[in-house]
Parts: C-alpha cells; structure tokens; sequence
C-alpha cells in the first residue's frame, strides 16, 4: 500500500495525465460528403427554458458559484440575458474562457483494499453551469441536424434517440 504523499502523487500522474502519441493518418482515404444545412442561428426562449429545468437542482456546486437551483427559480427574472448571452456566443463563435474553466477533483472509491490501483479513484469535474447550458442547447441542435439529415451511419447506435 502507497502511504507517502509524493508516491500517491506519481500514480494520480500516472493514472489521470498520460501521454499520447500522434496518430498516423495517412492512410485515411479522402471520402468527404458535402452537404449544406441551413438552420436558424438564434437559440429561442424555449430552448433556454427547457435546458434550464432540465438541469439537475441538486447536483454540486460550480466553479462559478451559481447554484443549479437558484438559476432554474430565478430563471423567469433572467431568461431574456440567458438568451442574449448564448445567442452572442453562437453568432460572434466565441466560447467564455469562463465557460472553459472546469475544477477537478479525485474521489477514492470506499471500502477498496489498496489505493495503489488507479482503478479505486474517480475523476469528478465540475463545470461552469452557463457552459453545460450552452452546450446543452448545441449538443441537441447538432442531434437534431445529424439525424434529420441522415449523417450518420446506421451503424451508430451510441446515445441516439430511438
């Protein structure tokens, strides 16, 4: 069993920042499909308004401080600044550096018999709760655009609805 810090330190190192190689791609073959899609930029009051409630009330704190439930309670008050700030950010494609800022934390799992194991720790990240909002909306948007324009493979089956 790891009893000193700095080798609990060196396996966390190990487990949670590896190193990557470059991948080759050479021999991916040059079979692109092009296809335009038209679609309204603006994200609407609905959009915003279902993503909120959607949110989970209890879920932990973020790094901004804004409590999930006292944004779905006061979402009424702001849901026209919610609205004017996602739609900046999608017309104007810039993504806060506040949105990108996340706070990570290591759990140990409980009742594990040695901690050498990195698979007895959980990576737990919290992120900005404007930012799971933000992506929310686009995550469903480009759902909606991939399956209606039928862009993926019938062979994907990985959290599509249906």
């Amino acid at each position: 069993m790891t009893t000193t810090f700095e080798k609990k330190i060196k396996i966390l190192q190990e487990k949670f920042f590896l190193s990557f190689s470059q991948t080759d791609v050479n021999n991916i073959v040059n079979s692109f499909i092009f296809l335009t899609v038209s679609f309204d930029l603006r994200i609407s009051e609905d959009e915003v308004r279902q993503t909120i409630k959607r949110i989970k009330a209890d879920k932990a704190s973020n790094i901004s401080d804004i409590l999930n439930k006292a944004l779905q309670t006061s979402l009424a008050k702001l849901i026209s600044i919610l609205i004017s700030l996602f739609n900046a950010c999608v017309i104007h494609r810039y993504h806060s550096k506040q949105f990108k800022k996340a706070q990570t934390i290591v759990l140990c799992k409980s009742k594990k018999s040695d901690y050498t194991d990195l698979k007895t720790y959980q990576l737990i990240a919290l992120l900005d709760i404007m930012s799971k909002a933000l992506k929310s909306i686009m995550t469903k948007r480009l759902s909606n655009i991939a399956e209606t324009h039928h862009m993926l493979s019938d062979a994907q089956m990985k959290a599509r609805r249906k």
